[in-house]
């Protein structure tokens, strides 16, 4: 199809260039007023004509696959998070358990944790580190973001079920660029993003380089029947207070050397990022409990090498290599032994003494732990077209990564017999891909081969003649397994198309449901099982061409997801909020069905509005526990945790030549509701999640040399109460400034 759209292309220039040519010699020779006339009206057919080609984004989300393209050129420009930018996405749900840096979870129509694939590049974001994450890469650095629901491409290696978010970072094209943007707001919030490409366009020699810086003291005001003072009588009353230990800061930069564009290779590149990241910890899983001076920090040290060259070797084969090798370092400090209430006060007993926790620290016993991580990720790519509308695709990742633990305060004794783990993946994917009928049908068949081992070594003492000796207990766990999958998309107009996508598709236990999380107050289970699931899709998209000023698109998907043995953090059974950690555990059996629609409408190019909702039923589908017993208070429940009905919208209008001639004003509007959920297993009313409806206003000032934007957010700005993972609460109103300045062909 891009070889049409190019021939036609040239063809018509072609054709242009020649009848001009002709014109301007007959007007010289003759001057016939017929000729003329009929090259005018030649000429005027030619402005007529025109070819029309789809964006890349088009070209992607009508591919077959169930996908979402969120391009963020707008949002570079603006006060919004990555991961604000995905939760108005239709079917996406970001789980964060507070504000900027905290804990984030991704659900993806019903699938959530580590069953969603999150890559940079179609490079694992664990590999990075959590100091490099969505957390903190800014929209400004990012080109567009990929959202697979369900059904992955085989380039996109890795054991996830659920779906993946693909983060694509800007390349900065061929062209010497620089950018960069400042903002600060509520909660102290202060954010700084710097990118720059400098290109010789002699020999190919390409440099690229970034940086960010974010910090927030988030010390917002959280109220609401979760947020708690326990008095010396034991009373409890509700509270209105600021989180007092809720502090992150990061800041990292990525720096590449290489060629660009030059005969050997399309793009090779030797690159090296660094990142550190230091994050307070405010309270457990539920928010009953504030913590005092818990505290984490990280840093990463990363080394990547990117090649790719089309037609490598012969015609019609691409070749494209990522190797990534990253040393990760995690720092876990709990060490006060007092308890605290939310006031950010040592909490009294009946003769006014401070009170110990029970286990010396915030949660459970003191501590000063490090995590040692190194990880290694290759992932090959090979693509081949057989012909003109057929394609195989070859694709293997290698990942392993080593982890020892280590806890300063712990005796010499007792860190000698902490346990080292490692984790070892292969997954290969072979895919065929085939357009017929003039490209109106494009299909996509594909296989998956996956492999891994988990090794982990538990020394403990053994007293052998009165003795104590160290005796290591090593547990290898060796799995493997495959899955396999299509995609399909028939246009049955040029402005419609149906979406078909289906797989069986597998998800190993990650390193961290296995040895758990301390800083993210997550427990390790080494007994979880692989989850297995069908996932279907069906849908449609329907983008007529503009009619007068009047521009409207359609999408819609109905899809279903049958799980064995989904990996989850296990619920609560009973209505207490007491308890700060639960352990990563198997539900045998789940099914969601649910559908995700989409709107957008645009009149004159200056108006935009776009309305998105999603509803599914996450149920549980076990109706028998292991000694037989009827599970009747979860059997078709709804799983916990869940938000099961969203609804986004957005408008936006953008008006010309204010204040300055050639300026740009662009005015913003967000709504998001959220429907009320239960964050555990049994019917309770203090449970339950209210309903939620929070809006946004924004605006951004384009100067007239489309260097220099200023833009101003208001967020949730009527203050409305707001929740996320277990009822924690997230910020009230909030305003942010930013300025960004864009430099290009420098």
């Amino acid at each position: 199809m891009n070889k049409q759209l190019l021939f036609s292309s040239l063809l018509l220039l072609l054709s242009f260039a020649v009848i001009s040519q002709e014109k301007m010699v007959n007007e010289k020779l003759t001057k016939t007023e017929k000729k003329i006339k009929k090259e005018t009206q030649e000429a005027e057919e030619l402005k007529d004509v025109s070819v029309k080609g789809k964006s890349h984004k088009q070209k992607i989300e009508t591919k077959g696959f169930a996908v979402n393209v969120i391009e963020t050129k707008e949002a570079s420009l603006r006060n919004i998070q990555t991961n604000e930018l995905l939760n108005q996405s239709a079917g996406v749900r970001v789980r964060q358990n507070g504000g900027l840096g905290s804990f984030v979870e991704y659900n993806l129509n019903g699938m959530a944790g580590s069953s969603i694939g999150i890559f940079i590049d179609g490079i694992d974001i664990s590999t990075y580190g959590s100091s490099f994450s969505l957390n903190t890469i800014p929209p400004a650095m990012i080109e567009r973001i990929e959202i697979y629901k369900g059904v992955l491409p085989a380039n996109l290696s890795g054991d996830y079920l659920g779906g993946a978010i693909n983060i694509i970072l800007k390349k900065g094209g061929l062209k010497n660029n620089l950018s960069a943007s400042l903002s600060y707001g509520s909660f102290n919030t202060t954010q700084a993003d710097i990118n720059g490409m400098y290109r010789d366009a002699k020999t190919g020699f390409t440099v690229k380089a970034s940086g960010f810086y974010t910090y927030s003291d988030n010390n917002y005001e959280v109220w609401g029947k979760w947020v708690n003072n326990t008095l010396g009588n034991g009373r409890v009353e509700n509270v209105r207070a600021k989180r007092f230990n809720d502090a992150f800061k990061s800041f990292g930069s990525r720096t590449e050397l290489g060629y660009t564009d030059v005969k050997w290779a399309d793009n090779f590149m030797i690159g090296y990022i660094g990142s550190d990241r230091y994050k307070e910890v405010q309270h457990g899983q539920y928010m009953s409990t504030p913590y005092k001076d818990r505290f984490t920090e990280s840093q990463s040290h990363v080394l990547t090498v990117n090649y790719n060259k089309k037609n490598i070797f012969t015609k019609g084969l691409e070749f494209t290599f990522n190797g990534v090798h990253s040393n990760k370092n995690e720092y876990i400090q709990d060490t006060v032994k007092w308890a605290y209430n939310w006031f950010n006060e040592k909490v009294l007993d009946l003769h006014g003494n401070p009170l110990l926790t029970q286990s010396g620290a915030q949660q459970g016993r003191p501590t000063m732990s490090t995590i040692d991580r190194k990880i290694t990720n290759i992932r090959s790519d090979f693509q081949y077209r057989l012909a003109r509308n057929h394609k195989i695709e070859l694709n293997h990742l290698f990942y392993t990564a080593d982890r020892k633990d280590y806890d300063e305060m712990r005796t010499i004794l007792e860190n000698n017999y902490e346990a080292t783990s490692s984790i070892t993946k292969n997954v290969s994917s072979l895919s065929y891909e085939m357009q017929g009928f003039e490209s109106r049908l494009k299909i996509n068949l594909f296989g998956k081969f996956y492999q891994q081992k988990v090794n982990r070594m538990d020394p403990r003492a053994v007293v052998v003649n009165g003795q104590t000796i160290r005796v290591e207990d090593v547990t290898d766990d060796f799995r493997t397994t495959t899955g396999q999958g299509f995609a399909a998309a028939y246009s049955i107009l040029p402005s419609l198309v149906i979406l078909g996508s289906g797989e069986k598709a597998v998800k190993m236990p990650s390193e961290r449901e296995v040895f758990g999380d301390q800083g993210e107050n997550l427990v390790g289970n080494p007994n979880l099982r692989p989850e297995i699931s069908n996932n279907f899709n069906l849908g449609f998209r329907f983008n007529p061409d503009k009619i007068n000023k009047h521009k409207i698109s359609f999408s819609g998907a109905g899809f279903v997801r049958n799980t064995k043995d989904k990996i989850v953090v296990r619920s609560n059974d009973r209505p207490v909020s007491a308890v700060e950690t639960f352990p990563f555990e198997n539900l045998n059996a789940t099914q969601a069905i649910g559908f995700e629609a989409e709107m957008n409408y645009t009149f004159n190019d200056k108006l935009n509005i776009m309305f998105n909702l999603s509803k599914f039923r996450s149920l549980y589908k076990n109706k028998y526990a292991e000694n037989g017993q009827f599970l009747s208070t979860r059997y078709n429940v709804q799983i916990p945790n869940e938000p099961f009905f969203t609804a986004n919208g957005n408008l936006q209008y953008t008006l010309k030549d204010i204040i300055k001639k050639n300026s740009v004003l662009n005015l913003f509007y967000y709504c998001g509701y959220v429907h009320p959920f239960n964050t555990i297993w049994v019917e309770s009313e203090h449970f339950m999640t209210p309903a939620q409806l929070v809006q946004d206003l924004g605006a951004s000032y384009v100067f007239p040399n489309k260097k220099f934007v200023v833009s101003f957010d208001a967020k949730n700005i009527f203050n409305q109460e707001s929740y996320d993972n277990f009822a924690v609460q997230k910020p009230g109103r909030a305003f942010y400034l930013k300025l960004n300045y864009t430099i290009n062909n420098f």
